[in-house]
């Protein structure tokens, strides 16, 4: 229209916005005038379909859920609102003012399945609430959100084309999009979204000790040498469970020392490689961390990656916290040295804030995968099918049943674009230098190390006045030790922000905060420090 043409561009989404927003209210009102069931006491899941006749109840039902959705969603916004109402594990099983767990012979009608839908949202926690930092994963992204509703709405399963065909397409397209971001791009490469992090890391170990020794999948490892694997003091505990599942054994983890910020020191792997070989065992793998859970550290991966080449090891790059830095231009040198890796791991639901869960395990080599862990099922793998059979991915897999992680991310991707993503980290990364220099700038507050974060990773203490009397030595060690913990129960009681604690090494209990959450705010930052203070100041 002409009344358009003279609009900026910011004007004309503005007025969009609002007419969008008055014709939504118009057909809020004509969709509760609409409802024709307002009391299900009467009605069961029984009466839904696929019985007769059940199209209208199946609207009205699911309406009233989708309500209890978004007013559960615009609570979980509201900065005022609390982001747990904490109950113990004893009063769960006791049940609550009508919210009774336990399951019964005969069916409840679905006046009582609305109110269970709604309590088992109340007595939650709200991840996505802007003051909840306890997690690496945290957020609620509306995009994914609904990306997630669809792929449960499909409810099919990852493993052949034929039941899957989009979302398997989608997966390669995705896979490729992340290995190019790696710096792998003009190489044959392959991968695999898995159940979270740990299992991706797993599948390096597997196909690392497939690599090297193929008869593992016929003979076990009764076949093999004495095999090591070398982490960083900092990394994961997922390697060794791997270990632990695999039948390589934990006692065959060699952990490698870390320098004061949490990296890892190349001439102590390198002194362990040797000294492993001098007890004639075979060095095989080295996971090298980008991001690490606590003090989120970068390894030194060029470094790292020479010596795995010197000696002949698997190198595998646990980015699973970090590796979402890869989409920022800013922030991205920080994994130089990636594309040198044989193998990474890289979860989306955290950094990138896909809903859980989301995790992809990438290998710089085709077919790798398929060698190691195909089974040749002849009930779901026929290979005379009308179609390209490469694209039934689940022989591949450790898995059978494979749920749909990739549309929510490919959706999100869709919505924000790289950019839009990498806007999104650049802030928090924003967010973490702010609490840095607040807690710099605050007496009772102390740095677990004084520098600048790379990661989102903030660690500090919090020295009550009582405390700040007391000189250094172990009767303070042992007092601060219990400061975190109090102040944490303190603060779970009262519902209105949630933060991590822990011990590292020689350090004691700490608290770890982290930022991957969009709604997030500086005024949150403030909250949570002075939230701190008010509940330890009489420790």
């Amino acid at each position: 229209t002409n009344e358009q043409v003279h609009l900026e561009p910011s004007q004309l989404r503005e007025k969009h916005i609002s007419s969008f927003q008055e014709e939504g209210k118009e057909k809020e009102k004509d969709t509760k005038s609409e409802r024709l069931v307002d009391n299900f006491s009467n009605i069961y899941a029984s009466d839904l379909l696929p019985a007769r006749n059940g199209e209208e109840l199946t609207d009205q039902f699911l309406l009233e859920v989708v309500e209890i959705l978004l007013n559960y969603i615009k609570k979980t916004y509201d900065g005022n609102s609390k982001v747990l109402d904490f109950h113990h594990p004893h009063q769960l099983l006791e049940g609550l003012e009508g919210f009774s767990l336990e399951l019964r012979d005969q069916p409840e009608p679905l006046e009582q399945i609305l109110v269970d839908c709604r309590d088992a949202l109340k007595y939650g926690v709200k991840t996505g609430h802007p003051r909840y930092f306890n997690q690496l994963s945290s957020g609620l992204d509306i995009v994914g959100l609904a990306g997630e509703w669809l792929s449960a709405t499909a409810n099919t399963n990852m493993f052949t084309y034929e039941i899957a065909p989009v979302f398997v397409v989608m997966e390669e397209i995705l896979l490729k999009k992340m290995h190019e971001m790696v710096g792998w791009g003009e190489m044959e490469t392959d991968g695999i979204f898995s159940p979270g992090g740990t299992i991706s890391n797993l599948y390096s170990v597997l196909v690392a000790r497939y690599k090297r020794f193929p008869e593992i999948k016929t003979k076990g490892m009764a076949a093999l040498p004495h095999i090591a694997l070398f982490v960083s003091e900092h990394s994961h505990y997922s390697v060794k469970k791997a270990a632990a599942v695999l039948g390589i054994g934990t006692d065959n983890v060699i952990a490698v020392k870390c320098d004061e910020r949490g990296k890892m020191i190349p001439s102590d792997l390198e002194a362990k490689i040797l000294k492993v070989k001098r007890q004639d065992h075979i060095p095989l793998y080295v996971c090298a961390t980008a991001g690490t859970t606590v003090y989120g550290a970068f390894d030194p991966l060029d470094n790292i990656a020479d010596i795995c080449e010197k000696y002949g090891l698997w190198m595998h790059v646990d980015a699973a916290w970090g590796g979402g830095l890869l989409m920022s231009r800013k922030h991205s040198f920080k994994l130089n040295g990636i594309e040198r890796a044989n193998s990474v791991t890289w979860n989306p639901h955290k950094l990138m804030g896909v809903p859980l869960q989301c995790s992809a395990f990438l290998v710089c080599e085709k077919n790798l995968l398929q060698a190691c862990n195909q089974m040749r099922a002849g009930y779901l793998f026929q290979p005379d099918k009308q179609y390209d059979t490469t694209y039934d991915t689940g022989d591949k897999t450790i898995q059978c049943g494979r749920h749909v992680d990739v549309f929510k991310l490919w959706l999100m991707w869709k919505a924000k674009g790289t950019r839009g993503f990498e806007i999104l980290i650049n802030k928090f990364l924003e967010l973490a230098e702010y609490l840095y220099k607040e807690l710099n700038s605050r007496e009772n507050f102390e740095l677990v190390f004084d520098a600048e974060p790379e990661l989102t990773n903030v660690c500090f203490w919090y020295i009550p006045p009582n405390l700040r009397r007391i000189p250094n030595g172990p009767e303070r060690e042992k007092l601060l030790h219990q400061v975190a913990p109090k102040i944490k129960a303190r603060m779970i009681e009262e519902g209105m922000t949630m933060v991590s604690y822990q011990p590292h090494g020689d350090k004691v209990n700490f608290f770890r905060m982290i930022f991957s959450n969009p709604a997030t705010r500086k005024s949150d930052v403030d909250f949570l420090l002075e939230e701190i203070e008010r509940l330890g100041k009489d420790l």
